[in-house]
């Protein structure tokens, strides 16, 4: 867990308002905090895709929960007027110089099989969000090369906001998403070969696991115990799925694969 060490600013984009916090590793990290206006459920999310991140090794920014305290957010008026409560909130590395996905900078990137991930990830979560919204992807320069990030899971089960029955209702729903980036991506450059490592990797997951992940959400972020059961079904029931929604997204990849980029 980080623990907030300086207030840096607003980031100035973003329906969740989120903010830049210096924390104690001495790394920036953008947050999104529990009285954001979709309401504290946008943390779970963002725990459930940081956990599962870690565990398939996605392109996601290294995450984590941040406590900030009483006295950081005494010390700011903005933070005051905002009425932040002193607690665990939701912490993102800022990924810096970055730029948005287009079809030009995509054809630099060198880890573009990785976002096969990214794509069963949202598939398997119902994160339509990745697309309609241009700002979640994005291509960064390091010192190896062009690098594709997918950032921003606050819109898991079609939204920020969720209830059991929203779960209930998505368990066993597939509706494959090829809009823009993801239609190139699956035009021109992964294969089903790249699914396939993913959709292994989530089927090797053990019950205990997926409760462990579940039994990690902050109680300030989910009291309700028959949210937690719903949402760990939730879970069960994708991986279940996840060959066959794997399938639904690799049906559109076409069958002599195109070595041509995109101009």
């Amino acid at each position: 867990m980080l623990l907030g060490a300086k207030y840096l600013g607003p980031v100035g984009l973003g329906v969740t308002a989120p903010q830049l916090f210096r924390a104690d590793d001495n790394e920036v990290y953008v947050v999104k905090l529990q009285n954001n206006r979709l309401g504290v459920k946008v943390l779970v999310n963002e725990w459930l895709g940081a956990q599962l991140g870690q565990m398939l090794k996605l392109c996601f920014p290294p995450s984590d929960i941040i406590q900030l305290e009483e006295k950081i957010i005494r010390g700011n008026k903005l933070l005051r007027a905002a009425a932040v409560p002193a607690g665990l909130h939701f912490a993102s590395r800022y990924i810096r110089k970055n730029r948005y996905v287009n079809r030009s900078n995509i054809k630099r990137a060198l880890n573009t099989a990785d976002m096969a991930g990214v794509i069963l990830f949202d598939h398997m979560f119902h994160n339509f969000d990745r697309t309609w919204n241009r700002k979640n992807l994005l291509v960064c320069h390091d010192e190896v090369g062009y690098q594709l990030y997918a950032i921003d899971n606050s819109h898991l089960f079609n939204k920020g906001k969720w209830k059991a029955a929203n779960l209930a209702e998505l368990s066993d729903k597939i509706t494959v998403n090829k809009h823009r980036a993801y239609g190139v991506l699956l035009k021109y450059y992964l294969r089903r070969e790249h699914f396939s490592k993913y959709v292994a990797l989530i089927q090797a997951i053990r019950p205990e696991e997926w409760q462990q992940m579940v039994d990690g959400i902050p109680q300030e972020w989910l009291p309700l115990p028959e949210e937690r059961t719903s949402l760990l079904q939730f879970l069960y029931r994708r991986q279940e799925l996840v060959e066959k929604i794997a399938d639904s997204i690799c049906a559109l990849i076409p069958d002599v694969h195109r070595g041509a980029h995109p101009h």
